[in-house]
């Protein structure tokens, strides 16, 4: 099975560098009751992207530095799966980058070693790639540097912290734009807030941090001043493409992070063997994973840890979601998948909805109109049309007739349905859960099960058909004789016709006299 595009990512650590990154900002101008770095790119809490790459860069030597609602970001890294764990810190009071890295240091402190470099990330950047960061790395060793700093030149940088370089090119210091002279605001190279920086001097120079900017703060920015200042070296990579430094810091441009990694994903599918009839219009969460030679159709959505193997094809309009596919699956147009599990050669749709506990035996089939929860249909078993499965065990090579229900809720609480192997159920029948059907037996069309049925056995459980002869043309000329004394264009009630055929003129039904029984006659009183 192929990896998910997150998880192909780089994974080896580096000796001796620790990670921290920022996650504690609220994210004002994204207008919203959710902390910034959990909104969703791709599928994942924007943060988890930094937090991976921290990860996969430093292995277990990294500080997550949280703060509006911290423990609802904490929540999110421990969900995030199983890879190298990461120390959280809370910053309590929100006095600026500066501050928030210097929360750090207790943590590395209880790790015993002393780390001679630190990689420090915004929990915001999501579109940062592993080679940007691996090229910023080697720039910091290569020179020597004390701060290394990734830089880009978008076409508006203003919100952005500019780069302030002198005369021979060198970079002097970081200006924030609240903070910018006129003249500072037209230099278009922006921080991207991404630095390397050599450990020693990391917490020293925090320490030295002073609060003397327009918001008080105590700006990690101020670093890069202060190792000038000492003669220090200080030194800077540009991106290549200026989309991949910038934080998200509005609705617009998480909408625009979404784009970006949704092309990066579908690329990165195909490079591996898939087919995507129209990219532009598939929407791959960046932990789903696909196997080769797998088609997808256009207006497909695969959401979540959802797991597609080989030889599949996926049609369109339908949305899988935290779904296992086995290999040669065929999902038809319009279903709707969360949830469940599909084994080889299984087949489903169109029209279909499998919620939470569906599972799909080897060769099993759901066809339209079928709706499945917590139910499990049985290897080479069918569902073509028109049912609804839930909490059901069903065994193998069993037909499920057109129309079939499980009754599996009293009002109070759900029961199991088991039908056994091969077990033939007729159109239009209702299992009143719980029940059993053993194996082998037949259910005759329009039954309403409330009992077991033994194997092999014929359930029936109906009312018996009555036929009246002569009733239908009695019908007819009666419905006559009403419409010629009504006026014309007047409705004819089918009902009343009925009632004047079947009810006798009493507001009292008269019970029907057994064939052979002798009446009085009636007399009027």
């Amino acid at each position: 099975m192929k990896q998910s595009l997150n998880e192909k990512m780089n994974k080896s650590p580096l000796a001796g560098l620790g990670a921290v990154v920022m996650a504690a900002g609220l994210g004002k101008r994204m207008k919203s009751k959710l902390a910034k770095v959990l909104h969703s790119v791709a599928g994942r809490p924007m943060v988890l992207y930094a937090v991976d790459l921290a990860r996969q860069l430093a292995s277990e030597h990294v500080a997550v530095v949280v703060g509006y609602q911290g423990k609802e970001v904490r929540t999110a890294i421990e969900a995030s799966g199983s890879h190298a764990p990461v120390m959280v810190v809370e910053q309590t009071q929100q006095l600026g980058t500066g501050h928030a890295v210097q929360q750090a240091r207790d943590l590395f402190k209880r790790l015993g070693k002393t780390l001679s470099t630190y990689l420090i990330l915004n929990g915001d950047t999501p579109l940062l790639q592993p080679a940007t960061l691996q090229a910023l790395l080697r720039l910091h060793q290569d020179e020597q540097a004390a701060v290394t700093l990734l830089t880009a030149t978008p076409d508006d940088p203003t919100g952005y912290g500019r780069v302030v370089r002198g005369r021979d090119g060198r970079v002097q210091k970081i200006v924030e734009d609240r903070d910018a002279t006129g003249a500072e605001k037209q230099i278009h190279e922006i921080n991207v807030g991404t630095y390397v920086t050599d450990g020693p001097f990391l917490f020293d120079a925090l320490d030295k941090l002073q609060p003397r900017n327009a918001q008080g703060e105590y700006y990690l920015t101020d670093i890069v001043a202060l190792a000038v200042e000492r003669g220090l070296r200080v030194s800077a990579l540009a991106v290549h493409e200026a989309a991949e430094g910038m934080g998200i810091n509005t609705r617009e441009q998480l909408a625009a992070a979404e784009q970006t990694i949704r092309r990066r994903i579908c690329a990165h599918w195909m490079q591996e063997g898939v087919t995507l009839r129209n990219p532009a219009t598939t929407s791959i969460d960046a932990d789903v994973a696909i196997g080769r030679d797998t088609v997808i159709h256009p207006d497909v959505t695969l959401e979540g840890r959802t797991i597609i193997g080989e030889d599949c094809i996926i049609r369109s309009q339908t949305r899988i979601s935290d779904s296992t596919l086995g290999h040669r699956v065929v999902v038809q147009d319009h279903c709707v998948i969360r949830d469940s599990r599909l084994e080889d050669d299984a087949a489903v749709g169109p029209f279909a909805h499998l919620r939470p506990g569906a599972v799909l035996r080897r060769a099993s089939k759901v066809g339209n109109f079928v709706e499945m929860k917590k139910a499990e249909l049985g290897e080479g078993s069918k569902a073509n049309h028109l049912s609804y499965l839930g909490d059901a065990t069903i065994g193998k090579g069993v037909n499920i007739g057109a129309g079939t229900i499980t009754c599996n809720y009293d009002g109070h609480k759900k029961h199991e349905t088991v039908i056994g192997d091969d077990v033939f159920v007729g159109s239009d029948t209702q299992f009143v859960a719980p029940v059993t059907i053993g194996k082998g037996a037949v259910i005759a069309a329009g039954a309403t099960i409330t009992a077991d049925v033994p194997p092999d056995t014929l359930a029936i459980a109906r009312a018996p058909q009555v036929n009246r002869p002569g009733w239908a043309s009695r019908r007819r000329a009666l419905a006559a004789e009403s419409g010629k004394s009504e006026v014309r264009g007047s409705r004819l009630e089918v009902g009343s016709v009925e009632s004047r055929m079947k009810q006798p003129r009493t507001s009292h039904p008269v019970p029907r006299t057994p064939k052979g029984v002798k009446t009085r006659k009636r007399t009027r009183g």
